[in-house]
C-alpha cells in the first residue's frame, strides 16, 4: 500500500451512504420504502424513455398497491436543466405531493434532487451552487437506478445544467443524498449498449478521481478499488449482452462502490473539466469523462504516482518500470477500454473547438471537484489537458 493510500488513518473521518436495497428484484421493494418514509403522494420523477420500459408501470403499480398516490413528472432531458427542474417543482406543489421516486439515470436523479430543494427552500435551483446553500431539509427521496455508473442514487452531488450561460452547476450537500437507494440489476437489461458505456466510464472515472482526492480514507480507498476491479472485468461484457444477469449485478455492485467511494472522497480535475464541457456541448458526461480521464491521469501522476500505479496493480497491469511509467499505462489502457467501446478519443467530435478551451478552463478552475484534486491546478496546465484532449 502506498503512503497516500493511508489517509484518515490520522484524522477523523465522516462516512456517509443512504440506506440501500440492492439486489435482483429489489424494485419491488421501492413502495415499501417510500410507505415507510412517512409518504402518502409521491411524485415520481423519470424520463420518456423509462416510461416505455416495463419498470415504471410497475413502480406505480407497486406505489398504488401500498394505497399511496403517486403522480409521475417525466420532464427530464440528459443534461438535466434548470427549467426542467422548475417544472418538476410545479408539479410536485400541484399534487401536493410529500415526498419524490426518481426512476432512471443520473439526469433523472439529479432532477429529483433538485426538485427537493426548490419544493423546501424555494427560489432558483441555480442559485443553490456550491457547497451546503440548501438549509431546509428536504422532503423524503427513493432513488431507484436504472443505470450502473451516475452514483447519484447514493451521492450528495446535484449537477444541473445553466442553459443560458453554456455550463453546469454543482450543488453539494449531504442533505442531497437520498434516503433510500433501491438497486436492481435487473433494470440494466432494458439500457442500450451506448448508455451502458456511457455509465460504465462515469463509474470508472469515480473510482480512479476518489481513489487519489485530497479527502479521501480508508473506506473510499477499498471501494474504489473494488469498484475499479468488478468494471474492469464487466463493462465489456454487460455492452455485448446487457441480458448477461451475472455482469449486471457486477456492475451495478461496481457502480454502487464507486459512487460511495465519490460521494465521500469527492472527485477531481476530471469532472471539474467535464462539467463545463457537458454545459457548453450538451453531450454526454460519461463520454466526456472518457476523453479526459487519462490525460488527467498523466497530469496528476506528477504528484501521486504511486497510488495511480497501485490501480494500475489492482486491475491486473504490468508493473514494469517506475510508478509514473506505470501511471502512463493506466492511462493507455483506460484510454484503450473506452476505445473499445465506442468512445471518441478527442472532444472535437463532441463539438468542442479550440475557440473554447480557454472560457471552458475558467470555468473548470472555480467547479467545486476541483478543490479535492490531487495536484494544485493552474490555468495554463488546465488549458493544456484541454489542448491535448482536442
Amino acid at each position: 500500500m502506498s503512503a497516500a493510500a493511508g489517509h484518515g488513518l490520522n484524522r477523523v473521518v465522516k462516512f456517509h451512504t443512504p440506506e440501500i436495497l440492492f439486489g435482483p428484484g429489489a424494485l419491488a421493494e421501492a413502495a415499501n420504502a417510500v410507505a415507510a418514509l412517512g409518504v402518502a403522494r409521491p411524485l415520481v420523477v423519470s424520463d420518456a424513455n423509462l416510461a416505455e420500459t416495463p419498470w415504471f408501470d410497475r413502480l406505480l403499480a407497486d406505489l398504488r398497491g401500498r394505497g399511496l398516490t403517486p403522480a409521475p413528472y417525466l420532464g427530464v432531458t440528459p443534461n438535466p436543466r434548470a427549467e426542467e427542474v422548475a417544472a418538476g417543482q410545479r408539479a410536485y406543489a400541484a399534487h401536493r405531493a410529500d415526498g419524490l421516486v426518481a426512476l432512471g439515470g443520473g439526469s433523472v436523479i439529479d432532477t429529483a434532487k433538485g426538485v427537493a430543494v426548490l419544493a423546501a427552500n424555494g427560489g432558483y435551483i441555480l442559485e443553490y451552487e456550491g457547497i451546503d446553500k440548501a438549509r431546509t431539509a428536504l422532503p423524503p427521496l427513493v432513488a431507484v437506478p436504472s443505470t450502473a455508473g451516475s452514483g447519484a442514487d447514493v451521492s450528495q452531488f446535484c449537477v444541473i445544467n445553466d442553459t443560458a450561460q453554456r455550463t453546469k452547476v454543482t450543488i453539494i450537500g449531504r442533505t442531497l443524498v437520498p434516503n433510500v437507494a433501491v438497486i436492481d440489476p435487473v433494470l440494466l437489461t432494458t439500457a442500450s449498449p451506448e448508455v451502458i458505456a456511457q455509465a460504465g466510464m462515469d463509474a470508472l472515472t469515480h473510482a480512479v478521481e476518489a481513489f487519489v482526492s485530497l479527502a479521501r480514507g480508508r473506506l473510499t480507498d477499498a471501494l474504489a478499488v473494488e469498484s475499479l476491479t468488478g468494471l474492469w472485468t464487466n463493462l465489456e461484457r454487460l455492452i455485448d449482452d446487457p441480458s448477461d444477469a451475472r455482469a449486471g449485478a457486477e456492475m451495478s455492485l461496481a457502480a454502487l462502490r464507486a459512487g460511495m467511494s465519490f460521494t465521500n472522497a469527492i472527485l477531481g480535475a476530471t469532472h471539474a473539466m467535464s462539467h463545463p464541457v457537458g454545459g457548453y456541448c450538451d453531450a454526454p458526461h460519461g463520454t466526456i469523462n472518457a476523453v479526459l480521464l487519462p490525460h488527467v491521469i498523466r497530469y496528476n501522476a506528477k504528484v501521486c504516482a504511486d497510488d495511480f500505479a497501485e490501480l494500475a496493480g489492482a486491475v491486473g497491469l504490468s508493473s514494469t518500470g517506475d510508478a509514473r511509467t506505470v501511471a502512463d499505462r493506466l492511462a493507455d489502457q483506460i484510454g484503450a477500454l473506452a476505445g473499445r467501446i465506442g468512445m471518441p478519443s478527442t472532444l472535437a467530435p463532441l463539438g468542442v473547438g479550440a475557440d473554447q478551451l480557454e472560457l471552458l478552463t475558467e470555468r473548470a478552475l472555480v467547479d467545486s471537484c476541483m478543490l479535492t484534486n490531487p495536484r494544485r491546478p493552474e490555468a495554463q496546465g488546465i488549458l493544456d489537458l484541454y489542448r491535448q484532449a482536442l
